[in-house]
């Protein structure tokens, strides 16, 4: 599985991911800081990225275009640092691999875990 870290999080998420041998990368190695959302999932898209985010929009527009690709992981702690929530979304990201790679929405946050499976 390949992770696309959104703008609005830190680029060290990568190095989180990556120590962990996960593949990753943030967005501002590839696109502009400024781009639209639907540039990004386009791009994600095209390349087989599951994107990592703390923006709820990804999630609207999954809905609304009625695709299942690609994946979101929606990080909805109270802390989004990678320091505080890397262990809880590295284990996520691990349990439900199968189902993100299917096609999925993942919000994480601090009490529980939700999946919805794409198309939404």
């Amino acid at each position: 599985m390949k992770i696309l870290v959104d703008m609005n999080l830190s680029p060290q998420w990568v190095n989180f991911l990556t120590n962990m041998d996960i593949e990753a990368v943030h967005w501002n190695n590839i696109g502009s800081a400024s781009a639209p959302d639907a540039v990004i999932m386009e791009y994600a898209k095209a390349n087989d990225y599951t994107i990592l985010t703390h923006d709820l929009d990804f999630s609207a527009i999954l809905a609304v275009s009625r695709t299942n690709k690609p994946s979101v992981i929606q990080l909805r702690t109270s802390n989004i640092s990678p320091e505080s929530s890397a262990d809880l979304v590295i284990r996520t990201i691990r349990k439900l691999s199968s189902d993100i790679e299917k096609g999925a929405i993942v919000t994480v946050d601090d009490n529980k875990i939700r999946l919805h499976f794409l198309p939404l």
